[in-house]
């Protein structure tokens, strides 16, 4: 008797009938969110509302600070919540960077389509103005 036959033989007739039907019905109160993503906050400030400190503009310093924010669900930082999460070394600029956090706006970030509260990360540079340029 060959067995190893026999087993692929039954195996190719159970294999070959109808697939039970793979898909799950939603409740009708509940809507799809196929096609609906996650999104980060996003900026709408068109130029960042950050004061570039007069004195190190002078002596063309510049440098980087990165924020660590607490958006809410409406994409506004909670003040209490922001802090210095990466320093540019000079103190006049992370103070130019923190007074800024409070008009930076953002649409909210998203999970599902809903807006959320989250954790974000805003890098401000500050760049001397090009050439012997001043500003304002």
């Amino acid at each position: 008797m060959n067995r190893p036959g026999l087993a692929i033989s039954l195996l190719c007739c159970l294999g070959c009938g109808p697939k039970p039907d793979a898909t799950v019905a939603l409740p009708a109160d509940q809507p799809s969110t196929a096609g609906r993503r996650d999104e980060p906050p996003i900026p709408l400030n068109p130029d960042a509302p950050v004061q570039y400190p007069a004195a190190l503009a002078a002596q063309r310093i510049g440098g980087s600070v990165i924020l660590r924010l607490f958006l809410d669900s409406t994409g506004r930082a909670v003040p209490e919540s922001t802090a210095i999460q990466e320093s540019s070394g000079y103190p006049a600029l992370d103070s130019a960077a923190l007074a800024a956090a409070p008009r930076l706006r953002y649409a909210p970030a998203l999970r599902d389509g809903k807006p959320i509260a989250v954790p974000f990360l805003q890098p401000l540079n500050f760049r001397p103005p090009p050439g012997g340029a001043t500003l304002p």
